[in-house]
């Protein structure tokens, strides 16, 4: 029994499914930050972690950096570097939560809007548990990776 639900968790199919959803959740996160730069620059400074200097800075990059990394678990491109780049994200966002959850600061998320329900300790295990896919996705996903099906192309034509 034990066997079988350890396959059934790290099996590769599992792990494709967690690299879409985690891939779309950071593509339609980082749109609205795209687009609303500004108020995105907001909220980073609502959880006053950043110097003044940064911020700004921080809410162009970021979001970037979020739609990239989602398009190339989408499109099965360098997994393992975009699920690492993607968790850091992830965990950095969950301690700068714990953080202003031990400040009582009345902020939201800024997740996916500028205007969301305050955070919690529900958004701390919302994270975690994203964080958890990502790395399971990290370890376990073999599944229709372009890259991979690209090389195993070009391996076959060296030979």
């Amino acid at each position: 029994m034990i066997a079988l639900i350890r396959k059934a968790l790290t099996h590769p199919w599992l792990a494709l499914a967690f690299r879409l959803y985690i891939g779309g959740l950071f593509v339609y996160a980082a749109m609205y930050k795209i687009n609303y730069a500004a108020e995105f620059s907001t909220t980073i400074a609502s959880y006053r972690l950043v110097p003044y200097w940064a911020v700004n800075t921080l809410s162009i990059i970021m979001p970037w950096t979020e739609i990239i990394c989602g398009a190339l678990l989408i499109l099965g491109i360098r997994v393992k570097s975009a699920a690492s780049i993607i968790a850091v994200l992830l965990s950095t966002f969950t301690v700068a939560i714990i953080i202003n959850l031990f400040r009582n600061a009345p902020i939201s998320c800024g997740c996916f809007h500028t205007i969301e329900d305050p955070i919690s300790w529900w958004t701390v295990l919302r994270d975690l548990s994203w964080v958890a896919m990502t790395m399971h996705v990290y370890y376990f996903d073999s599944v229709l990776q372009t890259d991979q099906l690209f090389l195993g192309k070009l391996k076959r034509i060296e030979s």
